[in-house]
């Protein structure tokens, strides 16, 4: 249903609002350079300071511009099971295909209390779910007894990992079964993820460059690890550099570098440092994409 290189698409401002225009060129710019999907307003498209106005906007947008071509899976995680099932019912009715749903963070739920949130935004709505499981920022780990659970349900589908750990993919299988998808939420260990039994990746690289991003996934769904692995070494200074600070900072500022978008965001975050901007240039020459 979902595999290959689907951008954590960065939502673009201009003056301190979303740019629609400039998010509607960013869908047609993905689709041509063969990107699989897009997941908007995810933590890289800053849901955590758009209004939920501004969040069901940029869905709506994003949905449209795509018109079918490639499936949208909209953002929809919240720490507040109600706001998340708003989202989701939202994400239905604009016509994405699926939502994604974080672990909710700050409040700290148990594997039982992860259980009943997600079984309650299931039955709230039609849309596929795609568990987002990053300890990192959400300081809770959806273990693969409790993912397993969730996985009888018919709309869970699948997760995204942002774990690191590449050993829990062979356990999700094991628990949640081979079709149960599994998409790489970091991008410096997608290939080895896919390697593992993985199907794609939701990537911050992949907004700037997303052919080769989308290249390296076809070259791991073809089998072929060897290509996929000539395109990671491309890939892995800029997958470096765009992480040393928040990586949305990152990648908008490689964006602004080959003018496809501006390099504004929302505070608390901030433009990245020089020290960072000189490495994510190297990277982006690396890669080929800047002279």
């Amino acid at each position: 249903m979902f595999k290959g290189s689907m951008p954590a698409l960065i939502t673009p401002f201009k003056n301190g609002s979303v740019d629609f225009d400039a998010l509607k060129r960013l869908v047609d710019w993905h689709v041509d350079q063969g990107s699989h999907g897009l997941v908007p307003v995810g933590t890289t498209g800053e849901s955590p300071t758009l209004s939920h106005e501004e969040h069901e906007q940029v869905v709506t947008c994003v949905v449209d511009a795509a018109a079918g071509r490639i499936p949208v899976i909209a953002g929809a995680g919240s720490n507040n099971t109600a706001e998340s099932i708003r989202f989701l019912q939202h994400g239905e009715k604009a016509g994405a295909q699926a939502g994604l749903v974080v672990t909710p963070y700050y409040n700290k739920p148990t594997q039982d209390g992860l259980i009943k949130h997600f079984t309650m935004l299931h039955d709230a709505c039609t849309l596929p779910i795609v568990i987002y499981n990053i300890p990192g920022r959400s300081v809770v780990d959806m273990l693969p007894a409790t993912m397993a659970k969730l996985a009888k349900l018919p709309r869970i589908v699948g997760v995204k990992d942002a774990t690191g750990d590449l050993a829990r993919v062979c356990a999700q299988r094991m628990t949640c079964g081979p079709d149960f998808i599994q998409l790489s939420g970091e991008d410096a260990t997608a290939h080895g993820f896919n390697a593992h039994g993985g199907v794609g990746m939701i990537s911050v690289t992949a907004n700037v460059a997303p052919a080769l991003c989308a290249q390296m996934q076809n070259a791991t769904l073809a089998g072929d690890f060897g290509e996929a692995l000539a395109l990671q070494d491309r890939l892995m200074p800029l997958h470096q550099a765009i992480f040393i600070e928040p990586g949305l900072c990152g990648v908008k500022y490689a964006m602004s570098r080959l003018d496809l978008c501006a390099e504004e965001m929302r505070p608390p975050l901030f433009p990245v440092s020089q020290p960072t901007r000189d490495l994510i240039d190297h990277g982006l020459r690396h890669a080929g994409l800047l002279n």
